[in-house]
């Protein structure tokens, strides 16, 4: 229950700082344009926080943390005072109307920006694009455990993240990519993934398992990447030595090593850890730490596997750079898959909702600010482009009708724009049922 309210917790302040931008952007054009703002909201149904400001808006927090939104006069919705009627939304030029709604998804534009740029500042952690061991399609384009992606295509890639979108999108499209890649011994060359050759049926949702790619995590290397301050290791192990044996048990993946030190560790006293350091076989005698984990006794050397890690950071004008490139493109990737999906390559189990979001935000909030603000740019940048598609009931419905309305001289008619929210409101609730959905077989798969 406790995981499930900090996922909650970290998807309200999220998305909660997402809506204010994106509402404020509405209100804040619509209040130069001349219009009265009746109410802006973040949240939905009942008000759990109200206050009337001295500029006539009602300024509230509500129970639903799904949205928000911003209400203006309208003489479609209320009784308006002849005094105030120039003062209507409805009353206003369409290019005026046009630039209100627009505003809202805008607004989420420089913030995203802006989270980009404090999180490279900051510095972005990253799993290094190491491979563990390769199969499948992989292993027979010639890559081999422990090469380094370098570039896919020709997008540079630093980190596991930046690899895996370009890659994900060329298998949704059944078309080979080339990666470069430098091997153990500093060697660089190019290959080629055959994407094309993947069944139509591979699932989507985990690309790198069906082209056979793994990650340095999954090689499960008995490395030492750490050791704890106070603990049995300390001064006897350090990060980059290898673990071979603990007594003559031999170790060959890191995964081994607490139930092999469980067994040996029983009968109390130090154990023989032999390892390779810098070409260097050793032997140190370490005395394992009992405790109590969860009623069970764990048999403690104080040490955390090698993790090649990386950090992403720039100082303030080179992060700011940075961040206009991330945003660029993760527009180009996150209007792609639109594409794909419209058009049906990509697959819809690959669509997440609240469930997803607040599972992510969790995550990052555990690893730390800087990836929490870079999710929370992302998700910026996803609402600006979604906001902005010709769905009714969205901002894009709305600039579709208004757009029309400017080519043809006169506003749509009242009976397309019930019919036309109608229709919207029934997609809406469609995609989030069945992101919905996703979210639950995800958790319980």
């Amino acid at each position: 229950m406790s995981g499930f309210l900090i996922a909650a917790w970290w998807f309200i302040v999220t998305l909660g700082v997402l809506v204010t931008f994106h509402e404020f952007g509405h209100y804040w054009v619509a209040r130069r344009c001349g219009v009265k703002v009746l109410r802006f909201s973040v949240g939905f149904g009942r008000p759990l926080w109200s206050r009337l400001g001295a500029d006539g808006t009602r300024y509230q927090i509500a129970m639903i943390p799904l949205g928000g939104y911003v209400q203006f006069l309208d003489e479609r919705e209320n009784v308006v005072d002849p005094a105030e009627r120039d003062r209507a939304f409805n009353r206003q030029p369409v290019l005026k109307r046009i630039a209100i709604v627009i505003a809202g998804p805008l607004a989420n534009l420089p913030l995203c920006v802006t989270l980009f740029w404090i999180a490279l500042m900051i510095g972005i952690p990253g799993l290094a694009p190491v491979l563990g061991a390769p199969s499948g399609l992989a292993e027979q384009a010639g890559l081999r455990q422990g090469d380094r992606i370098l570039s896919v295509g020709e997008q540079p890639t630093l980190t596991w993240n930046q690899a895996i979108t370009p890659i994900a999108l060329g298998a949704i499209d059944r078309q080979p990519v080339w990666i470069t890649i430098e091997d153990t011994q500093g060697n660089v060359a190019r290959r080629q993934l055959p994407l094309d050759r993947l069944p139509p049926d591979f699932d989507q949702a985990d690309p790198l398992k069906a082209i056979g790619l793994a990650t340095s995590l999954a090689a499960d290397l008995p490395v030492v990447g750490e050791v704890g301050a106070g603990f049995p290791a300390e001064g006897k192990l350090q990060a980059g030595d290898r673990i071979v044996r603990i007594d003559d048990q031999s170790i060959a993946r890191y995964s081994e090593i607490p139930a092999t030190l469980a067994a040996k560790a029983a009968d109390g006293g130090p154990v023989a850890v032999g390892i390779v350091r810098q070409g260097r076989s050793l032997q140190v005698l370490i005395e394992p730490r009992a405790v109590t984990v969860g009623g069970r006794t764990v048999w403690q050397l104080g040490i955390l596997p090698h993790r090649d890690l990386t950090l992403l950071r720039h100082g303030p004008v080179g992060a700011f750079r940075a961040a206009l490139a991330e945003t660029g493109k993760q527009s180009r990737e996150m209007l792609g898959f639109i594409a794909r999906l419209v058009t049906g390559k990509a697959s819809s189990k690959n669509l997440s909702g609240v469930i997803g979001i607040a599972q992510v935000a969790r995550s990052e909030a555990r690893t730390g600010a800087s990836s929490l603000i870079w999710f929370m740019a992302s998700l910026s940048l996803t609402l600006c482009i979604m906001n902005l598609l010709p769905i009714p009931v969205l901002d894009g419905g709305h600039l579709l009708y208004y757009l029309i309305e400017l080519i043809s001289g006169r506003p749509v008619g009242e009976r397309v724009l019930i019919a036309g929210q109608y229709a919207g409101l029934l997609l809406l609730a469609g995609l989030i049922c069945l992101a919905f959905y996703n979210d639950i077989v995800r958790t319980i798969s």
